[in-house]
């Protein structure tokens, strides 16, 4: 089905700057960081966008410039102020919200793209992982300048990496070797490798109400759901997009409720503990849509972002009424 939003969309549009990438803030309600790219990411620079909602709908907060595309960003769990990026360049940045230039900090080891990174969730430790078109996973500590470790094994570009919420220093990885890899920082290793799809795999995500269950979102169209403690045959699937899924995101206010965009230009919000599984389309966009994201906030909030250079926050009807 297509359905129309609960509410009008906020929309920022850009000039020549597609949108990668879009993560609210933990800290700040509707505060929202944008990851975008110049040329689609071949050439040309890369900007920082921070916004914020106003009566009239999004407002340019800061923004900062990078000398290539950025393709993600994540926000600092202990510091309100304080996100990363990860460009095409091989390097991360850091940067401060408060301070109007910046980065603080490059770090600049991978040896191509960064595609993906994600500041870990779990008390107790502060620590960064990104992958790369370089097949590798690296794990930073942001207050130290260079990589704790590199975490190798896939055979194809690392496209999603996402820690685990529930358990410290595990983190998962998708590529486009078709395997979805469950790590163990302590044990420097791989733990799991699950052929999950068979083409590339460009997002994965970690349910936030079980440390077991992460879906995948690939090129062949499909969503699947994977229960670690049994990974020979996935626990659901989810069809409905016509291109490859871009990105995958579970609700942190519904333990069945996830949210996916694609090359097809939708975004779509699935329940897949229900028999009609797909709730809802929402069909915005005239791009591929790339970011997306849950307000941590607001129940029915949600963020997301286009190669058509729109950023838009909305409440789409789906999360206005039970799941």
């Amino acid at each position: 089905m297509s359905a129309v939003c609960g509410g009008p969309a906020r929309t920022l549009r850009g000039a020549g700057t597609p949108r990668y990438a879009a993560e609210f803030s933990p800290y700040l309600p509707g505060r929202l960081a944008c990851a975008t790219a110049q040329h689609y990411g071949i050439a040309g620079c890369g900007t920082l966008l921070i916004l914020d909602p106003d009566e009239s709908g999004l407002r340019l907060f800061r923004s900062f410039d990078w000398n290539d595309g950025l393709f993600d960003v994540t926000w600092s769990e202990n510091n309100e102020h304080v996100l990363i990026t990860c460009s095409g360049d091989g390097s991360l940045q850091l940067w401060d919200t408060a301070k109007a230039a910046g980065p603080l900090q490059v770090y600049k080891e991978h040896t191509q793209e960064v595609y993906s990174v994600d500041w870990s969730q779990t008390r107790g430790e502060q620590l960064v992982v990104s992958g790369s078109w370089d097949q590798t996973v690296k794990l930073w500590d942001p207050t130290v300048g260079k990589s704790l470790c590199t975490f190798r094994g896939h055979e194809s570009i690392i496209y999603s990496t996402i820690w685990s919420p529930h358990i410290p220093g595990c983190f998962a990885s998708a590529s486009g070797d078709q395997t979805l890899r469950i790590w163990d920082v302590k044990a420097a290793g791989v733990r799991i490798v699950i052929p999950a799809h068979q083409a590339e795999i460009l997002s994965c995500d970690w349910c936030k109400y079980s440390e077991n269950l992460l879906v995948t979102g690939a090129v062949d169209c499909s969503l699947r759901g994977w229960d670690l403690r049994n990974v020979r045959q996935p626990v659901f699937e989810l069809l409905g997009h016509t291109y490859a899924i871009r990105r995958v995101k579970f609700s942190p206010f519904h333990a069945s409720v996830l949210a996916s965009c694609s090359y097809d230009f939708t975004v779509r919000f699935w329940n897949f503990s229900k028999p009609d599984f797909l709730l809802e389309t929402v069909e915005h966009h005239t791009e591929f849509t790339c970011g997306l994201d849950f307000s941590l906030q607001s129940p029915t909030q949600v963020a997301d972002c286009s190669l058509d250079e729109t950023i838009k926050i909305y409440d789409p009807a789906c999360l206005t009424i039970p799941a």
